[in-house]
């Protein structure tokens, strides 16, 4: 048994001084502290749950070494991230049927990643943002279809491009496999995304970033995405960094639709790393001052943790501490139905006992997954 104190972040607010016991894998108390009760270890927080990660530390999940893959999710876990989904990027079919196979194998009885998420190759060329114009295919039923197979159950979300020919039978395919059609790398106007979202499409890919910007008099994909996050329909992902968006969209998009924001890292393999010159799948990427981009200047992805991401969205951009935290645990969480599967991305009994424990910075203390401290 393992008993942790300090102020806890819980749904919707902050008990102050708070005691959370783990057994036997799971959180089977929450409770106001008490006189004898161990000693604060710092602010309590749920197990970040990130659902677009392509790696960190140098590691890639888009791999064909299931030890590579492993140390991704061991960089993330480190700072935090207690539940991972592993993104793929553009390749051939051929390599990343092979890289699902892989990560599969690494999904379910407490493997190190929760689900994998296909981010291409079915983009548009016209908002393909680091992914390689010579590899993206339209919506193929018979590619995507191999793809889900080969994930073996795992696949959790397809980013698709609702405007190309072959979406609408690619979408049905991802929603009869049980994963969430996300919408993104998209040109699309506000009414070819709306009715994307009126037909299932479940959630948005780092929203405003590869996709047709959001002009009061040309609107897009954001403004469809929003519209049906405030109606409950979907989740917009936001990589709260201050490069992908700046701080003033963070706050303005996490207040205009609150429970429906998952936070993301959209972390690259040289995520944590000093600047320097790396690959993401089967593109080259520089790091330039803690910024990952193509060499033709496009933004290639974070270049931090999920925890980061939550940092900055609070200090910077003014957000709640618990809305922040729901936003990096319980709602992604829900999105990919990771909490009923796995218990994660709460802080209750019954739930699954990740926890990460943090300084006043929001800086990691401790790290508990299932019940084992990893930091």
């Amino acid at each position: 048994m393992t008993v942790l104190r300090g102020p806890a972040v819980l749904a919707d607010d902050v008990l102050a001084d708070a005691v959370v016991r783990l057994e036997g894998g799971r959180v089977v108390e929450v409770r106001p502290a008490r006189s004898g009760d161990p000693a604060a270890a710092g602010t309590l927080l749920p197990g970040l749950v990130d659902v677009h990660c392509h790696g960190g530390g140098g590691a890639s999940f888009a791999t064909d070494d299931p030890d590579e893959a492993d140390a991704a999710a061991g960089f993330h876990l480190d700072r935090g991230t207690t539940t991972v989904v592993a993104s793929l990027v553009t390749d051939g079919p051929g390599t990343l049927l092979a890289q699902c196979r892989l990560l599969a194998g690494l999904c379910g009885d407490g493997g190190p990643v929760a689900g994998i998420h296909l981010e291409g190759p079915f983009l548009s060329p016209a908002r393909r943002g680091a992914h390689p114009a010579h590899l993206l295919l339209p919506p193929d039923p018979a590619v995507l279809a191999g793809l889900l197979a080969a994930g073996a159950g795992h696949v959790r979300h397809v980013t698709l491009a609702p405007e190309l020919p072959g979406y609408a039978a690619c979408a049905a395919l991802v929603r009869g496999a049980g994963a969430v059609v996300a919408l993104g790398h998209s040109d699309a106007d506000h009414a070819t995304a709306a009715a994307a979202f009126a037909a299932g499409a479940g959630s948005a890919t780092h929203l405003f970033n590869a996709m047709r910007p959001w002009g009061h008099r040309d609107s897009s994909v954001a403004s469809a995405a929003l519209q049906a996050a405030a109606g409950h329909a979907a989740v917009v992902e936001l990589v709260a960094d201050g490069i992908h968006v700046d701080a003033g969209t963070v706050a303005a998009v996490l207040a205009l639709v609150p429970g429906r924001v998952a936070l993301v890292s959209d972390a690259v393999p040289p995520a944590g790393l000093p600047d320097g010159d790396h690959v993401l799948g089967a593109v080259g990427i520089q790091v330039r001052d803690g910024v990952a981009r193509t060499v033709d200047g496009a933004v290639a992805g974070g270049s931090g943790a999920l925890l980061d991401v939550l940092r900055f969205a609070v200090q910077q951009a003014g957000v709640p501490l618990p809305v922040a935290a729901a936003a990096a645990s319980r709602v992604p969480a829900a999105l990919l139905g990771l909490d009923r599967s796995s218990g994660a991305g709460r802080l209750a009994p019954g739930a699954r006992a990740d926890v990460l424990v943090v300084d006043d910075d929001l800086r990691p203390v401790q790290v508990w997954r299932a019940g084992r401290r990893h930091r």
